[in-house]
């Protein structure tokens, strides 16, 4: 049975290092590829959706048969300059579910007691950064007509840190993470439909980024273990899906935006990282999606 409590995490990072370190630990602190476009930002979206060079432009869509509900028209007249989410302005929050994953990161994984429970073994030789990445770690499928206009995330980490250093010299103990979301939706089943972050097929669904990764560091005298526990949470702000991300963004238009909406939609956490002088963690991810 699935863990389904949110939780979360603080913004602390201590004992920041200099220019030069970031330099010498580059691969460990290089950017994941773009992995998708993030709604979650005003302005973001629309230069994310520009077409690269050599890629292909989505087409207009073949004919579709009518969609099952539209968007509803505005509880108000406010304008897209006064309060730029006209679709969702004045309706109420719907709480539409909540799911939790629990990954270890740790010299040895034993069997999982759940199925949302996860681990990666992490290497023991000093220096030597893990790497991770959980696909589909905890996920949320919700019944047509769930939402009106738009889909946000409440996400909440709690991170229990061991860091060490076993050498002779003072080290940075380092951990990132970055969490993606899958949107899978029989609308984006269209063949005609182009993912613009690839140039193909949507094929059913699409990735998201989401405006909290985060990074971490700790300086490690010779032969100290620092024990390190963090929690806050992030919140969304233009929606990690719209009714407006998915027609600037993605190409849809507004008919079958509509159709979106009025579809089930499953939604599915991914978390990468990496690790460097940690010697356990345990990373815990509560996701509450939330609509209009």
């Amino acid at each position: 049975m699935q863990r389904s409590h949110v939780l979360g995490l603080s913004l602390a990072i201590a004992a920041v290092v200099s220019v030069t370190a970031y330099a010498q630990k580059g691969v460990f602190f290089r950017d994941d590829a773009v992995r998708g476009i993030s709604a979650d930002l005003v302005d973001y979206p629309q230069r994310m959706a520009i077409p690269r060079q050599g890629q292909r432009v989505a087409q207009p869509a073949a004919k579709r048969a009518p969609v099952a509900a539209r968007l509803a028209a505005p509880l108000y007249p406010v304008t897209e300059d006064e309060v730029y989410d006209v679709d969702s302005f004045g309706r109420n929050v719907r709480w539409l579910g909540l799911a939790s994953a629990f990954i270890n990161l740790q010299p040895s994984c034993p069997k999982p007691t759940s199925p949302d429970e996860y681990c990666e073994k992490i290497d023991p030789t000093p220096g030597v950064y893990t790497s991770f990445n959980f696909n589909d770690a905890a996920r949320v499928t919700l019944p047509k007509y769930a939402t009106n206009s738009l889909l946000c995330y409440w996400f909440s980490p709690v991170l229990t840190l061991s860091y060490q250093n076993p050498t002779a010299a003072r080290v940075t103990g380092r951990f990132r993470y970055n969490p993606t979301l899958t949107i899978e939706n029989p609308v984006l089943s269209d063949p005609s439909l182009i993912d613009p972050t690839t140039g193909a097929p949507f094929g059913g669904q699409l990735l998201t980024s989401m405006t909290s990764s985060e990074r971490f560091e700790e300086s490690l005298e010779p032969g100290v273990t620092l024990n390190e526990r963090t929690r806050d949470s992030t919140v969304c702000m233009a929606g990690f899906i719209s009714h407006k991300s998915l027609v600037q963004n993605y190409g849809l238009t507004p008919a079958q935006a509509d159709d979106f909406f009025a579809s089930p939609t499953t939604i599915r956490l991914n978390v990468s990282g990496s690790v460097q002088y940690v010697s356990a963690a345990s990373l815990v991810f509560g996701l509450r999606i939330v609509g209009d």
